[in-house]
Order: C-alpha cells, then sequence, then structure tokens
C-alpha cells in the first residue's frame, strides 16, 4: 500500500507545486532566504549542496548565494548515470552544460565534492522529516554512498508548504531530514537523527 500512497502524494504534490504562479514561486522562494539564509548553521569551508531549479521547483539560488556570503563550497548534483549522482563544485562565472533530467551544473572538469549540508529537492514530506522523492532514489542512493564513507551530512529539505502532507509511509531504506526549510520558516525535527 505504500507505494500506491507515496505514488498518489507525489502526483498530488507536485500538481500543487506546479499550480504555484511563477511570480509567487519567487517570492516564496525569496522568504527562504529571510528563514534559512542566516539560521541554516554553517562555518566557513562548510560544503553545500544544493541545486539549480527544474520545472515548478523552488529557485534556491538567492539562498544559495547568502550562504556562499556566509563562507559555504557550493556544489550541486550532477546524473552520471540511472542510479548515481555526484556532486560538483559550484563556482561563480564557469558555464554551466546540460547534466540530465533536465537540468543544468558544473562540466566534468569541476572538483567533486562530499557535502556537509544538502538542500534536497522533494515532492512530499511530513512534520517528522520523512520525505518523498521523484521517484528515481537518486538522493537516497548518495546519502547512503557519504554515510558508507563515513559522513553524516545534515539533510534540509527544501519545499513549498502545499507539499505537505500528514504522513508519508517510510520505508526502511528511507532517509529522515533533519529540518525543512518552506517559505514560512525553517522547521528542525524533532529527534535528532545520526
Amino acid at each position: 500500500m505504500s507505494k500506491e500512497l507515496k505514488a498518489q502524494y507525489r502526483n498530488e504534490r507536485l500538481a500543487e507545486r506546479d499550480a504555484i504562479p511563477a511570480e509567487d514561486r519567487i517570492e516564496k522562494g525569496l522568504a527562504m532566504v529571510v528563514h534559512g539564509g542566516d539560521a541554516i548553521d554553517i562555518r566557513p569551508g562548510d560544503i553545500v549542496s544544493g541545486f539549480l531549479p527544474i520545472r515548478s521547483e523552488v529557485d534556491i539560488r538567492p539562498l544559495m548565494a547568502r550562504l556562499r556570503e556566509r563562507g559555504a563550497r557550493l556544489c550541486v548534483p550532477v546524473i552520471l548515470d540511472r542510479s548515481t549522482i555526484v556532486f560538483r563544485e559550484l563556482v561563480a562565472g564557469v558555464p554551466l552544460v546540460p547534466v540530465g533530467f533536465g537540468t543544468s551544473g558544473p562540466g566534468p572538469e569541476a572538483a567533486v565534492l562530499d557535502p556537509d549540508i544538502m538542500l534536497v529537492p522533494l515532492s512530499a514530506f511530513d512534520k517528522s522529516g520523512h520525505r518523498i522523492g521523484y521517484g528515481a532514489g537518486h538522493y537516497d542512493r548518495a546519502i547512503e554512498r557519504l554515510h558508507q564513507k563515513g559522513l553524516n551530512p545534515r539533510l534540509i529539505g527544501i519545499a513549498f508548504d502545499c507539499q505537505e502532507v500528514p504522513s508519508v509511509p517510510a520505508e526502511p531504506h528511507d532517509i529522515s531530514l533533519d529540518a525543512i526549510l518552506t517559505e514560512s520558516g525553517l522547521n528542525f525535527v524533532s529527534e535528532v537523527i545520526g
């Protein structure tokens, strides 16, 4: 049942997100800078993975720019094959190339980084920090690979309020978020995971 419910939630919440007018999405993205730009706990040199928006995703480039001002090194996901994403460093002024899934990012000459903090796109989330991705499992596998290297990046889900659902049916392989940033604020998930 949980697979069907996840698919239903994914489709419903993405339809809600698609319905947000483009100018409203921009305003909501700027609100996220207000709520998260200074509240996200980073130290100079921390590696933060963001993403460049596709479809109706929020544009978090203003948030990423604020984190860079505070000393973060930025990277974005690049799809290598059907099951693998890596995070390439995003340096100001470097040309972006198509990197799969309709998105763009730095080319193969860019450094591959392991994020300390991940800003994670999603299709739906609940208050307890469970997320539904886009169905390909790229982030789950990338996070699992970081865990296997002994790394434990902090995970901040990025979504609009309308993407919240009452409860995500969690499966054993699912990875919980540490916090969720929406246009209403930065909400830390109660239990510390780790």
